[in-house]
């Protein structure tokens, strides 16, 4: 069974920094891509960032572009974002995904809130 299991979430004031993890098992990690997708309150989900397989390759949203980093630790099953210079605007659930066999799978989720 495949099992997203995310953390790291909280309560920040806007320019600090964060680092969400996603615990990842029921599949072979190393062979899949795996994403962070974020939905803020009231609106519909949004995806921020993307590593390929082999960790080698890293996409970001524009709205996150120059203030995160995903990467991935093959021996942990994890899954890592970090976010610096946090906006108000980045307060949000962030959710792990992972499509394994054409099936999205998804975590449930950990809060960052950003205010002071």
């Amino acid at each position: 069974e495949v099992q997203l299991v995310e953390s790291g979430g909280g309560l920040v004031q806007p320019g600090g920094s964060l680092r969400l993890s996603c615990a990842a098992s029921g599949f072979t990690f190393s062979t899949y891509a795996m994403s962070w997708v974020r939905q803020a309150p009231g609106k519909g989900l949004e995806w921020v960032s993307a590593i390929n397989s082999g960790g080698g390759s890293t996409n970001y949203a524009d709205s996150v572009k120059g203030r995160s980093n995903i990467s991935r630790n093959k021996a942990r099953n994890t899954v890592y974002l970090e976010m610096n210079s946090l906006k108000p605007e980045d307060t949000a659930v962030y959710y792990c995904n992972v499509q394994v066999r054409f099936v999205d799978y998804w975590g449930q989720g950990t809060q960052v809130t950003v205010s002071s």
